[in-house]
């Protein structure tokens, strides 16, 4: 039997693994594997449902920006307007965490001392772990509905906060996205469903990359390589110092259900059903429909990580066209690269599919653990620096990229 598993996201654990409930071969020429194989359902949702989690995060990141410089713009306005009444107008609070070159540096290493603590006393802190799984993926589901359900009620609404006292103000359409998530999240700790699993994975997902900010590609290079090399490490060499493979004995170990310590705290177990175990949301999971038993897995942090890089890259096409935009009409020249169809954007996502169809090819070959970090970062790093250093933009990037630089005033003779 040959067995892998895959996980990441919480723990940071960017493990790209398969399952398979199959006997093989035990000869030679053990691994055999076909074209098939790899186009299995399981593999090609892996592939697709990655994909599109980064682009509407991107895209609803960017988004997000536009309407906070808009509201940026009209507070101005208003603080312009209100200068003869006196009445302070109250400041915009910043949205967005913007990571720096220390938070870079540190990540992979706190991402170490998270992983070693719950590899060590996961027993003694998975109630810990459970609910604030629970928790957060509450929040970031609630984030991922939104939209919808801003579609939804919209006929029936007319957009005005309620307000809950020291909770703050929410729109309908926020309190019904909020619900649903509740529900969803009740419903999964019941059942352990792993379809519910996956929608908060996915919110997981969206949400980090909405809200998580890269300000240059030095900074992005510093984290994507520091946390390939920790990828790495827990992969290949931690079963060197411990025995055992740290990464996959942390994402693959089930947590015990809230709902039935509390059953067995209160003397209720043959009142209430023993609930199932629980697999926390750091990785989402692709059953195949022609394989019974064969499932795929991806790490969120395989999602995340490559994500804020293409987040990044997003917001520097949108940039790049605003300037080009705004200097159109006094006449200087566009930029070198400006108004090609190939953006950044679209560079590092066939960068991201090229490595992730490379990982799945090795975990099928080698039918072992696989760090989807190894493949992913150097095919979205490597041809984006490439890129940016023939249009010339590799500098400015690298550095300072959204520092608005003015163009000078030629003189009329």
């Amino acid at each position: 039997m040959s067995e892998g598993f895959g996980a990441g996201g919480q723990q940071q654990d960017d493990l790209l693994l398969q399952q398979s409930q199959q006997s093989q071969s035990q000869g030679s020429g053990e691994y055999q594997w076909s074209s098939y194989a790899m186009m299995d359902s399981s593999r090609v949702s892996t592939c697709l449902i990655s994909m599109l989690l980064i682009v509407y995060g991107s895209f609803r990141s960017l988004n997000m920006e536009q309407e906070q410089r808009e509201k940026e713009k009209k507070r101005q306005s208003e603080s312009t307007n209100n200068l003869l009444t006196g009445e302070p107008i109250p400041p915009e609070q910043n949205k967005f965490a913007t990571l720096d070159t220390m938070h870079a540096l540190c990540l992979p290493l706190g991402a170490s001392v998270s992983l070693l603590i719950m590899f060590f006393f996961f027993d003694s802190m998975q109630m810990l772990f459970a609910v604030c799984t629970a928790i957060i993926a509450t929040v970031a589901l609630a984030f991922l509905l939104l939209p919808m359900c801003q579609y939804i009620i919209r006929p029936c609404s007319d957009g005005n906060r309620i307000s809950f006292g020291v909770c703050g103000r929410f729109t309908a359409a926020e309190l019904f996205s909020f619900s649903l998530a509740v529900s969803i999240v009740c419903i999964w700790v019941l059942t352990g469903h792993w379809l519910l699993m996956d929608a908060m994975g996915m919110g997981l997902c969206v949400a980090f990359i909405a809200f998580v900010r890269l300000p240059s590609l030095k900074v992005s290079t510093l984290l994507l390589t520091g946390l390939l090399i920790y990828d790495v490490f827990w992969v290949f060499f931690s079963s060197y110092i411990f025995n055992t493979n740290v990464m996959v004995k942390v994402a693959t170990r089930p947590a015990d259900n809230p709902v039935g310590i509390v059953a067995r705290k209160l003397n209720l177990g043959g009142i209430v059903r023993e609930p199932p175990k629980l697999n926390l949301p750091g990785k989402l999971v692709f059953p195949s429909l022609h394989n019974s038993g064969h499932f795929s897995m991806l790490g969120l942090g395989d999602i995340v990580m490559p994500g804020l890089l293409l987040c990044f890259v997003l917001r520097y096409d949108a940039y790049k066209k605003s300037q080009c935009t705004q200097t159109a009409e006094t006449g200087v020249p566009p930029p070198r690269g400006v108004g090609s169809r190939l953006t950044y954007f679209h560079c590092s996502l066939l960068g991201y599919f090229l490595g992730l169809l490379t990982a799945t090819v090795s975990s099928e070959v080698f039918k072992a653990a696989q760090p989807a970090l190894l493949y992913l970062v150097p095919f979205t790093l490597l041809p984006l620096l490439t890129m940016a250093y023939l249009k010339g933009d590799l500098r400015r990037m690298w550095s300072e990229p959204f520092i608005i630089q003015q163009a000078s005033k030629q003189l009329e003779v």
